[in-house]
């Protein structure tokens, strides 16, 4: 009895060339980073974003050169509280001097809205009653209000009180203004944990 010979069928498949055999074989990995491009994207617009700490406003929470996790989901669950300290971007005062809406901000929420707020002799007072403030490099060599603190605004400081461009020469803060809190220091290593 013969047995049926084996034959090849006749099309056989032709080896790919150019664009598509890139994309044949590399599909599974540039789908991967496409995906992972997207995210990075959401994530950083609307769930945190890495910060640089380029001035010595907030100094000696927060040095030149720190590098920190800036937190973008709680302000939408609650409103910011006294003693967060906050990423913003330049108020309109800050822009009609020349600083670009780009260029972020980084200070530390003293009064909220509502309350009265008054620096004088060295200490600053939220409602008449001086802040304890272990934070700071010095205390304030100036004197400033009191005044009231309006709806939908925060008064925020450095903690170089002296050396700081805050509240206290510009005015306050619109919560609109707020993209979130320094929520955890990344670099140096060697003080790397929450702010």
């Amino acid at each position: 009895m013969e047995m049926p010979s084996q034959r090849k069928d006749s099309q056989t498949e032709t080896p790919q060339t150019g664009p598509k055999k890139i994309w044949s074989e590399n599909r599974e990995n540039l789908l991967i980073l496409a995906i992972a491009l997207v995210l990075s994207v959401i994530i950083r617009m609307f769930v945190a974003e890495p910060r640089y700490i380029p001035s010595d406003s907030m100094i000696p929470t927060l040095e030149i050169g720190d590098r920190l996790v800036v937190e973008k989901v709680s302000y939408h669950l609650h409103p910011p509280q006294a003693g967060d300290i906050v990423v913003f971007t330049p108020p309109k005062p800050l822009q009609i001097l020349g600083y670009s809406v780009e260029q972020a901000f980084i200070k530390r929420i003293i009064a909220q809205p509502g309350q009265t707020v008054a620096v004088r002799n060295g200490r600053v007072y939220v409602d008449n009653q001086p802040l304890e403030e272990d934070y700071i490099a010095e205390p304030p060599a100036y004197d400033w209000g009191p005044e009231k603190v309006p709806g939908d605004h925060y008064f925020v400081m450095g903690d170089n009180r002296n050396d700081s461009n805050d509240s206290h020469i510009w005015g306050f803060l619109p919560q609109q203004n707020i993209i979130g809190h320094a929520a955890f220091r990344f670099w140096p290593f060697d003080r790397w944990g929450r702010v």
